[in-house]
């Protein structure tokens, strides 16, 4: 079952599903194991596994201070590959991403790339600065090997430029909730509702929306305008303040909004 499926099927049994977001290696690869196992028994869907990178360019403060001490740390990307390979294999259930930048998928190999990802089970990629004119290629590539590549949608795209960035994607579209990085908060209010609007008519992919969605309310406010919600700056940022033990029941919350 491809990624797109078994959103659609996960999506008759709930009102909107979750996607959460951690980088690996930060604080290290055992707090990431925790964490990931109490996302996994609360109900989240799918998780972002982000490969850090020096210059995180849609990241904010917290997700860039977590790509650079991960990289401090030596941190490596065959260090992340082995890391997911066994995340993937113990925890079936969950869809695992990679989410990283293009300057090491293409320092990698773009083939050697989604070869390794697709092996042990990675069900898609998301690349915020390899944009569908560049990435054309990948994202065929990709998609042949059954790995969704996830394209993005933002504030000031164009009705057709959805249309064209929404053909070379599979699985899911991501929903930039606002300009500027990751971390600030977003409220829904008419402009918002108007977006996502345009977005479901853009495309038929399930829509799931991030940047600034951090509480059980901001989940309930795009459940019926969203597919799925993306929470990232705000669990790192909790296993900061209160360690990992913390993510569950932060999760159970935003699933029982």
């Amino acid at each position: 079952m491809n990624l797109q499926s078994d959103l659609a099927q996960r999506l008759e049994e709930k009102p909107i599903l979750l996607m959460t977001h951690l980088v690996l290696g930060y604080p290290s690869f055992e707090v990431n194991r925790e964490v990931i196992r109490q996302m996994a028994d609360n109900g989240v869907d799918c998780i972002e596994l982000q490969i850090p990178f020096s210059e995180p360019m849609a990241d904010g403060p917290v997700i860039l201070k977590a790509n650079q001490d991960a990289l401090a740390r030596g941190v490596k990307v065959r260090d992340c590959l082995e890391f997911a390979a066994g995340m993937a294999a113990a925890h079936p259930g969950i869809n695992f991403l990679f989410m990283t930048y293009y300057n090491i998928v293409f320092r990698y190999g773009e083939q050697a790339f989604l070869d390794h990802a697709a092996r042990i089970g990675i069900r898609g990629t998301i690349i915020p600065d390899l944009p569908p004119e560049e990435g054309a290629d990948f994202h065929a590539r990709a998609r042949a090997m059954g790995l969704a590549p996830i394209m993005f949608f933002t504030p000031t795209s164009t009705d057709e430029r959805m249309r064209e960035v929404a053909r070379q994607g599979q699985g899911f579209i991501y929903v930039v909730a606002r300009r500027g990085v990751t971390g600030a908060p977003t409220e829904m209010d008419a402009g918002l509702a108007a977006y996502l609007q345009r977005c479901r008519r853009a495309t038929d992919l399930p829509l799931a929306v991030g940047f600034g969605i951090s509480r059980p309310g901001d989940v309930a406010m795009l459940t019926g305008k969203a597919d799925m919600a993306v929470i990232g700056t705000a669990t790192i940022r909790l296993v900061d303040e209160r360690g990992p033990g913390a993510v569950g029941e932060f999760i159970a919350s935003l699933l029982a909004a």
